[in-house]
């Protein structure tokens, strides 16, 4: 497992970021808790003091994240604000499932080296050859393109060797021909770092699978305001979304790291070796590419139905109500167990021992926040929210609450993780614009996608961790490119949606 390494400027600033919310979320919760505000009823004023210390808590990172989810859910049934039964019953919320059977289907993947098969296939395309621009494309496409059906993190982590290897192979190669060169160190190397990374990032944005945000969002869309987005649906706005951001983030990248050098020789043979050390495909190979074909399949079969004939018509409705999401994602991970790679040992495409290694911390936070969404509108705290936020930010109109929804996800992203930055934003912001008598769709997903733009710091998302660890990125660079690409991306983003939104009927 990658661990982040960070300077010892930056774990100063971490140490003293934790100590300070440590204190300081009991001490919001006290005083939100004593002091009196009519407009709320007593359950809505206690729930606002609980969001109060989950939200210093999640900034901070005072204590584990999912932990902080997990005291959120705990506290409201301690202090009266709604039953166990009701603050619970989020944490087994069908897309919960989702998360499990995807999670569960990525480290599949992982395990058996289908990620590392499809990477070193890309690199071996004629089209990629040696031009250190097209080794450039093609490397920050097979990270964006792998982070569509795993996560960031897992999609960083593999590429970086990967990448690491090209850089020392290119190496090698000029060494040998007598150049002086020395790529593996160069301001080309440190793009390439920063578009595996910042490629991941993006590539998430493309399914409802890729980045926890974006099912997180979904899932308070569908909670809060009783629009069910599908997969198929996300990804007809999502994956252009993903390209054009994709296709920013090359030329941005291309123009702060261009190669010092027009040829980089020594790619082909290292791709050659690397192929050939993976051999033939092996069983547990095919058996997770057919779980992982049957997965999409039928996450997108449903939709594609309703789109032929209509959404009204018996079989659509009946597929509709069968292939949920969460119950596929589920059934293409149990093929897993089934799945034979040596009957007479009785050995599976995956073991149970492999599978509980998935991230079982967002699986919690996911529920413990959209508990906490949830309660918001069953107390009417959302609806005083909603309506206190309009009269304090102006933010009346539909894109206005859009674009403020996606810049605070993009800014508080940068100190915490996507996944709280996400459930701390996309309920309020539905609050906000429920408050302002407009659709929260749009609003909600710039949230979740805005979350998903962390570039500025090493901190700010693992995938920037991984790759400032490798030490080819100087902290400055990462900085003016981060910069530069959340303002890109905010762009966007907004302007995504709003040209997109109303194709979909959002609006």
């Amino acid at each position: 497992m990658t661990k982040e390494v960070l300077s010892p400027t930056e774990e100063r600033f971490e140490r003293w970021r934790r100590n300070i919310g440590f204190f300081f979320g009991p001490l919001v919760f006290l005083i939100l808790y004593f002091t009196p505000i009519p407009s709320l009823s007593q359950q809505a004023h206690t729930l606002a003091a609980i969001l109060g210390l989950a939200i210093i808590f999640w900034i901070s990172e005072a204590i584990p994240i999912p932990v902080t989810a997990i005291l959120g859910a705990i506290l409201n049934v301690i202090l009266g604000v709604a039953p166990a039964k009701e603050v619970f019953a989020p944490f087994a919320d069908p897309i919960v499932f989702l998360f499990i059977g995807s999670f569960i289907i990525a480290e599949a993947i992982t395990l058996h080296h289908l990620d590392k098969r499809f990477a070193f296939a890309i690199f071996s395309l004629k089209f990629i050859g040696e031009n250190p621009y097209r080794v450039l494309f093609a490397c920050g496409v097979i990270s964006a393109i792998i982070s569509m059906w795993m996560s960031n993190t897992a999609a960083t982590a593999m590429m970086l060797p990967i990448t690491l290897g090209v850089l020392k192979a290119m190496d090698e190669a000029h060494r040998e021909a007598g150049r002086a060169s020395n790529i593996a160190s160069s301001r080309y190397a440190t793009g390439m770092m920063l578009i595996i990374a910042y490629g991941a990032s993006v590539g998430g944005i493309a399914t409802p699978i890729g980045t926890p945000p974006n099912l997180i969002g979904i899932g308070f869309i569908q909670n809060l305001t009783g629009t069910k987005i599908t997969f198929f649906e996300w990804m007809q706005f999502a994956l252009p979304l993903t390209i054009i951001m994709f296709v920013f983030l090359y030329l941005l990248i291309r123009f702060l790291h261009p190669p010092e050098i027009a040829n980089l020789r020594g790619i082909k043979t290292y791709v050659q070796q690397a192929n050939e050390r993976l051999g033939a495909w092996s069983g547990g190979e095919i058996n997770t590419a057919l779980a992982f074909m049957t997965a999409v399949f039928l996450w997108i079969f449903p939709s594609l139905v309703s789109m032929i004939l209509g959404k009204d018509a018996v079989f659509s409705k009946f597929l509709g109500s069968r292939l949920d999401e969460g119950v596929v994602a589920v059934l293409a991970a149990s093929l897993l167990f089934i799945l034979p790679v040596n009957w007479k040992e009785k050995r599976f495409t995956m073991n149970w021992k492999r599978a509980v290694r998935i991230d079982w911390g967002t699986i919690l936070l996911f529920g413990g926040g959209l508990s906490l969404g949830r309660l918001m509108f069953s107390t009417g705290l959302a609806d005083v929210m909603g309506k206190g936020l309009t009269g304090i930010t102006g933010a009346s109109n539909l894109w206005g609450i859009t674009a403020a929804g996606t810049f605070l996800a993009i800014i508080i992203s940068e100190t915490t993780s996507n996944t709280a930055s996400a459930n701390m934003v996309v309920p309020i912001i539905i609050a906000l614009a429920k408050g302002a008598d407009v659709s929260p769709i749009p609003p909600a997903i710039g949230a979740c996608l805005g979350a998903s733009f962390g570039f500025m710091l090493p901190v700010s998302t693992p995938p920037n961790a991984i790759v400032y660890g490798s030490g080819l990125v100087p902290i400055l660079r990462m900085v003016r490119a981060g910069i530069v690409f959340d303002i890109l991306g905010f762009l966007i983003i907004v302007g995504g949606l709003m040209l997109l939104c109303p194709l979909m009927g959002w609006v």
